[in-house]
């Protein structure tokens, strides 16, 4: 019998959960098709994705690139909606910077910053990356009206669980089967700016979902987590959540607070 050292244990952990978040994206590399590609000059009212893993961008097999073509169609005209592979992070943050700036001088006067409107998104990889993109927009004052999590994995040097202050509003849909499960919890670095919305738990052993365009390895490795990527259900909740923010109307604010919840999805 052979004892692994515990650095050598969780070294081979980390190998493992890499291997398996890469096995069905890689799968799935070639499935890609060409999306809607966002052609905007300037505006403050903007809704990034990120995807999971390794998948690209404009994969339509994957949830967010399916989301993010359904709730362009649903927005007011002029609304920015991209997705973005979570390793793009800093491409993202550059475009959010370059379409605030309305006047092209360069620089983000207190005006535009207090203009924008951005919802962030995204799945496993994709969800610790939506939490680090309103970090680093944090830094430049930039607000943040809602971040996403769903099924939010972080790498081994990242931490996806606290939502920085200048996000109003945040939530997180989790499952918890399998290698890859979800941040259960996410609170606020200042609960009197940051609402958390809920940590929404879905039990996918109990309400199994359809998922037509998986993989067998993402079946047989991933399933819960993979479901919670195509579940329509989360999806309809989302992008009620992303319409009543940025309809006409609806007078929501960048700022908020509230008291942190935690909610069991039916």
């Amino acid at each position: 019998m052979i004892v692994l050292a515990p650095a050598l244990s969780r070294c081979a952990v980390g190998v493992l959960i890499f291997i398996t978040l890469t096995l069905p994206y890689v799968a799935n590399a070639a499935d890609g098709e060409s999306v809607h590609v966002e052609t905007a000059t300037s505006t403050s009212t903007i809704v990034i994705g990120f995807v999971g893993g390794f998948v690209a961008h404009n994969n339509r097999h994957h949830g967010s690139v399916q989301f993010a073509e359904r709730i362009r169609r649903a927005l007011p005209q002029g609304t920015y909606v991209k997705v973005f592979e979570n390793r793009r992070r800093k491409q993202a943050y550059a475009e959010i910077l370059r379409l605030l700036d309305s006047d092209g001088d360069g620089v983000l006067s207190s005006e535009e910053k207090a203009r924008a409107r951005i919802i962030l998104f995204g799945h496993s990889w994709g969800g610790a990356a939506a939490v680090l993109l309103a970090r680093e927009l944090r830094r430049q004052g930039v607000p943040v009206m809602l971040t996403v999590q769903i099924d939010s994995i972080a790498k081994m040097w990242q931490k996806d669980s606290v939502i920085p202050d200048n996000v109003a509003a945040a939530v997180n849909f989790y499952q918890p089967h399998g290698i890859l499960r979800g941040e259960p919890e996410i609170t606020a670095a200042d609960p009197a700016k940051t609402r958390i919305i809920g940590n929404y738990l879905t039990d996918y052993k109990k309400n199994p979902i359809e998922c037509p365009n998986a993989s067998w390895a993402d079946w047989v490795f991933t399933r819960g987590h993979v479901q919670s990527e195509c579940d329509p259900r989360l999806w309809s909740q989302i992008e009620e959540m992303v319409r009543e923010r940025l309809m006409p109307g609806n007078n929501y604010s960048t700022t908020s607070s509230a008291t942190p919840a935690s909610v069991t999805l039916p």
